[in-house]
């Protein structure tokens, strides 16, 4: 019986320490560190973030890519425009129109000719364009020839018989600015036009410079004289540009670039917007001389609107060059003063050159 207890006591002792071991390891067990399960609420907002930061970088690519876009459609290129200004009197402005493409070049030139287009955000004080509203260029094709057909839209014919030849003025000079173009023809919706559709100018085989521009009246005998287009001053307020005037002109001993000269020399013939800038006193001294495409002026010093500092008026040079340069033969004129070493313009620059007409505007190649 003894023995039957003493072996009882030693069973509840064993199972005492079993008992003790588990409870200190489940306690050792709790004190390990352990991450806490992420809160339903910060689980949100790191999503949210996420999404955030992925819809900034796409909203800052596309905003990146739209500045490039805007960079490249905010290109500009220098054009020259055939316009009417407040006189009526057909005149080149040059202005700034977006980049095209290079073979789109002279057909948006045209397409800033028309009234309420483009354009009209751009037009200077007192110029207006010459194509009537609503005329679509519907195409532009170019020839060996130098001929460029000019496609219109049935609007192109709402004009007043006055206009007519000065829109056609207007769209040839614009078009034969690029040095590939010689002339123009027209066709209306697909159909060629011999004549004008209102008032029935000729057209023929083609319209070009040589038709002349702002044609004058003149009192010389046309059989016995030539016709030039010589190049005047005008201003509008602020906006000082030049007026091409074709005019028939007497050829006498001094050849046909000193009748040129001659006539800028008197001014033009009636009472217009156009200015005379030469010195009234001053002269040619002998008749100019071409000699490798540079043609040479010699006048007297009352020509020079500084004579103590050998200046020479920016319009008188201008007004030369302009319009000796016409002749195809002229590449550039070199103006020279009798006992004046070196001319210079208003600013104070040497004329060390002969001055070509890209040195006021230039030309571009279709």
């Amino acid at each position: 019986m003894q023995k039957h207890r003493r072996l009882l006591l030693s069973l509840m002792a064993l199972l005492t320490i079993i008992l003790a071991g588990c409870f200190q390891g489940e306690q050792s067990l709790g004190s390990e560190e352990m991450d806490p399960p992420p809160n339903d609420e910060e689980a949100a907002e790191t999503d949210e973030d996420a999404v955030t930061n992925v819809n900034t970088e796409e909203k800052n690519n596309k905003e990146e890519k739209k500045g490039d876009d805007n960079s490249a459609s905010s290109e500009t290129v220098d054009r020259q425009l055939y316009l009417l200004d407040a006189n009526g009197m057909v005149a080149s402005q040059t202005l700034q129109l977006p980049q095209a493409e290079s073979n789109e070049v002279a057909k948006q030139a045209l397409e800033y000719l028309v009234k309420d287009g483009p354009v009209s955000s751009l037009l200077p004080n007192g110029f207006q364009a010459v194509l009537p509203a609503g005329t679509q260029i519907n195409s532009l094709n170019i020839q060996d020839n130098g001929t460029m057909i000019i496609d219109v839209s049935e609007e192109f014919k709402n004009y007043q018989a006055k206009n007519e030849l000065k829109i056609l003025q207007a769209m040839t000079f614009t078009v034969t600015q690029f040095d590939s173009v010689e002339n123009m023809k027209l066709r209306i919706n697909g159909e060629n036009q011999d004549t004008m559709p209102v008032d029935g100018t000729p057209i023929g085989k083609g319209y070009s410079r040589v038709n002349g521009i702002n044609l004058m009246q003149s009192e010389v005998d046309l059989l016995d004289s030539k016709p030039v287009t010589l190049y005047y001053p005008s201003a509008q307020g602020d906006n000082q540009y030049f007026v091409p005037v074709t005019q028939h002109i007497n050829v006498e001993d001094g050849g046909l670039y000193g009748a040129m000269v001659k006539t800028l020399m008197e001014g033009p013939e009636t009472v217009t917007n156009l200015q005379h800038v030469f010195n009234n006193s001053a002269e040619m001294t002998t008749a100019p001389s071409l000699n490798e495409g540079v043609l040479e002026v010699i006048f007297d010093q009352d020509v020079l609107q500084d004579t103590d500092n050998a200046v020479i008026s920016n319009e008188v040079m201008e007004t030369l060059v302009r319009t000796l340069t016409q002749d195809e033969e002229v590449e550039a004129v070199e103006v020279k003063v009798e006992d004046v070493e070196t001319l210079f313009n208003e600013n104070g620059e040497p004329y060390t050159e002969p001055v070509t007409t890209q040195s006021f505007f230039s030309t571009e190649k279709l």
